[in-house]
C-alpha cells in the first residue's frame, strides 16, 4: 500500500468515526426535549398539564422537516450577512438544499446526514428554550407556528453569522462563541422576551396594584427530574459543537498522521476542555443560585444550567477553576435579572428563561471580550476580542429580540397568539383538547 493509499484508507475510516459520533451526539440532544418537557410540565399547573406536554412534542416534529427544508441551507448560505450566497455551502454548489444528492442516502458521504441531524437538534433545542416561558396561556398552534420560526430560520442566521468559520462576525470581528451562547441561548432568550411583552402574563399572576402571585407548578419533583435529565442532554449538546476528525495532516516522508479536535471555527481544542468547564461551571452555579435563594431548589437547579451556559462562549478557553467562579455569578445573577425582569416589563416568565438563557449567554460572550481577548483563532480569522464580543451580543440580541416581538405583534393583532381568559381559567386541556393529565 501507497502512503497516499493508506492516507486516503485512513481518512475514510475518520468518516466513518465522524458518522457514528454524531449520530450518538444527536440521540444524546433527544434527551434535552425528554427534559424540557418535564420540566415544563412540572411547571404547570395541573389543569394545563397535557397542553404543555403537547406543544413540545409538536414543535420538535414540525422543526424537523422545516430545518431539512430551508433551515439547513440558511447556515450555508447567509455568511456574509442577509445577502444569500445560493450555491454556497464545503464548496459544493448547493451544499444544503433538500434535494442536492448529499441530503438523501448518498453512499459516499459519511458526514452531511449526522450534521444535519445535530444542527437540527440545535434548532429543536433553541425552540424548547422559549417553550418554557410562555406555558399555560399561549395557543397551541401559535407556539408551533413561532418555534418553527425560531429554530428553523432565526437561531440559524445568527449561526451562520458567528458560529461559522466564513461567517461576518468572525472573520471581520473576532468572535468567538465556541458553544452557542450567543446563537442558541441569547437568541432564544431574547426571542421569548420579545414574544413575552405581547403575550402577556397569566391570568391571575399580577393584582391591581402591580404585585405578583406565585403560579406554582403542580409537580416540583417532576421539575426537578427535568433539569438533571436536561444537564444528560447538553452533554450530546456541547459533543455536536466539535469538529472531528478535526485537522488531518500527513507527513508523507514519515507516513505518520496527526489528527485533532477542533472548535466550530477550526481553532484545535480538547475534549477535556469541554467536559472540565462544563461540570465545574454546572457545580459553580447550583452552588451560587443556592446560597443567593437561600435554599431555592428550583433555582438551585436553574442555577446549574446558567453555570453552563455562562461558560458556554468560552468553553474551550476557560481554566476549570475560572469556570467554576463564572457558573457561581451566573447562579447568583439569574435571581435578580429575573426579578427585575418581572417587576419592570411586568412580563410572566414561567420559567425564567430571559434571565437564564438570554442573560447568561450575553455574559457568557461578554466573559471571553473581558478575559479571553486576544486568544488566537485559526487561520486568517481575528484573535478573540472585546470589541467583537460587544458587536456579537448587540446582533444576537437583535436576531432574537426584533423578530420574536414584531411577529408575535401581528399575531396578537391578528388574534391568534394568546388562549382566551375563559379557557385559562377553565385550563386548557379540558377547555380545547377535552382531556386531563391525571384521573381522579
Amino acid at each position: 500500500m501507497t502512503v497516499d493509499q493508506l492516507a486516503a484508507f485512513v481518512l475514510g475510516q475518520q468518516k466513518v468515526s465522524a458518522e457514528a459520533y454524531y449520530w450518538w451526539c444527536t440521540g444524546l440532544m433527544i434527551i434535552i426535549h425528554v427534559g424540557f418537557l418535564m420540566y415544563e410540565v412540572g411547571a404547570t399547573r395541573m389543569k394545563n398539564a397535557v397542553s404543555s406536554g403537547v406543544k413540545n412534542l409538536l414543535a420538535f416534529a414540525f422543526m424537523i422537516p422545516t430545518f431539512w427544508l430551508f433551515g439547513w441551507w440558511i447556515y450555508w448560505a447567509f455568511p456574509g450577512g442577509f445577502v444569500p450566497i445560493f450555491d454556497a455551502g464545503l464548496d459544493i454548489p448547493g451544499y444544503g438544499l433538500p434535494w442536492n444528492e448529499f441530503s438523501g442516502p448518498f453512499i459516499g458521504d459519511h458526514e452531511t446526514g449526522v450534521f444535519w441531524a445535530a444542527f437540527t437538534l440545535f434548532a429543536c433545542t433553541t425552540a424548547s428554550i422559549f417553550s418554557g416561558a410562555v406555558i399555560e396561556r399561549i395557543r397551541i398552534s401559535a407556539f408551533v407556528f413561532l418555534a418553527t420560526i425560531l429554530g428553523s430560520v432565526v437561531w440559524i442566521l445568527g449561526a451562520s453569522w458567528g458560529w461559522h468559520a466564513g461567517g461576518w462576525l468572525v472573520t471581520n470581528w473576532g468572535f468567538h462563541d465556541v458553544a452557542a451562547a450567543g446563537c442558541v441561548h441569547t437568541i432564544a432568550g431574547l426571542f421569548a422576551f420579545g414574544v413575552l411583552l405581547n403575550l402577556g402574563p397569566r391570568i391571575g399572576k399580577y393584582n391591581d396594584d402591580g404585585t405578583a402571585n406565585e403560579l406554582a407548578g403542580h409537580s416540583l419533583v417532576l421539575s426537578f427530574v427535568g433539569l438533571l435529565t436536561l444537564i444528560v442532554g447538553f452533554f450530546g449538546f456541547l459533543g455536536g459543537c466539535l469538529i472531528w476528525p478535526g485537522v488531518m495532516v500527513y507527513d508523507t516522508a514519515s507516513m505518520v498522521g496527526v489528527e485533532g479536535w477542533t472548535n466550530i471555527y477550526g481553532a484545535p481544542m480538547t475534549l477535556s476542555s469541554f467536559v472540565f468547564n462544563t461540570l465545574m461551571g454546572l457545580a459553580g452555579g447550583m452552588i451560587g443560585a443556592f446560597w443567593y435563594s437561600k435554599g431555592n431548589p428550583f433555582w438551585m437547579m436553574s442555577g446549574g444550567l446558567a453555570g453552563i451556559f455562562i461558560c458556554a462562549g468560552g468553553l474551550d478557553i476557560w481554566y476549570p477553576g475560572f469556570a467554576f467562579i463564572l457558573g457561581i455569578v451566573a447562579g447568583i445573577v439569574i435571581i435578580p435579572a429575573n426579578n427585575w425582569l418581572h417587576n419592570t416589563f411586568k412580563i410572566d416568565d414561567c420559567v425564567g428563561a430571559v434571565s437564564i438563557h438570554g442573560v447568561c449567554g450575553i455574559l457568557g460572550m461578554l466573559a471571553v471580550g473581558l478575559f479571553a481577548s486576544g486568544y488566537p483563532a485559526a487561520g486568517d480569522i481575528p484573535a478573540s476580542n472585546l470589541m467583537g464580543q460587544i458587536v456579537g451580543i448587540i446582533t444576537m440580541a437583535l436576531v432574537g429580540f426584533v423578530p420574536g416581538y414584531v411577529i408575535s405583534y401581528i399575531m396578537k393583532m391578528a388574534g391568534w397568539l394568546r388562549v382566551p381568559d375563559h379557557i385559562q381559567k377553565a385550563g386548557i386541556d379540558k377547555a380545547e383538547l377535552g382531556l386531563q393529565a391525571y384521573s381522579d
